[in-house]
């Protein structure tokens, strides 16, 4: 069976209680849930949070050999990480960002992505709904 990995960057470990005005009152198990849900038996879910750049980017090339394909919400390594770039360039399957806020409406700094350099496609604005529309993505880019 396939494999998806779903990797979360820093300070989504507090989804549900770090601004909820912008992050909505989901936790990141909810999250994980629907994850699960949107692959159906299509795919396996490798669900994975860090505070660390360095282990985001070790996930990375992990999936390499393992996954048909990345869901990335890099959090605020989206606007700094060269190195995440750089292991998702290394990846051949298909990678979907994902942002919980609408990132081009927030602050200057935070409307430029590194990561949109290598994604098939970016989500941003949806809240949580936006991570199982991207496994579905990646199912469907996927066969």
């Amino acid at each position: 069976m396939k494999t998806i990995y779903v990797l979360n960057g820093p300070n989504l470990n507090l989804l549900g209680q770090r601004q909820p005005e912008i992050y909505g009152h989901e936790t990141l198990v909810d999250v994980e849930t629907m994850c699960r849900a949107a692959a159906e038996d299509r795919a396996q879910i490798r669900f994975l949070q860090t505070n660390w750049e360095g282990q985001l980017v070790d996930w990375i090339q992990e999936a390499r050999g393992e996954a048909c394909g990345i869901v990335i919400n890099p959090a605020a390594l989206t606007h700094s990480s060269v190195a995440v770039l750089d292991a998702l360039n290394m990846f051949d399957g298909p990678v979907i960002e994902v942002h919980i806020s609408q990132i081009h409406k927030r602050e200057p700094f935070r409307h430029f992505s590194y990561v949109s350099q290598r994604a098939d496609g970016v989500v941003a604005g949806f809240g949580v709904e936006g991570y199982p529309a991207a496994v579905r993505r990646v199912l469907s880019l996927t066969g």
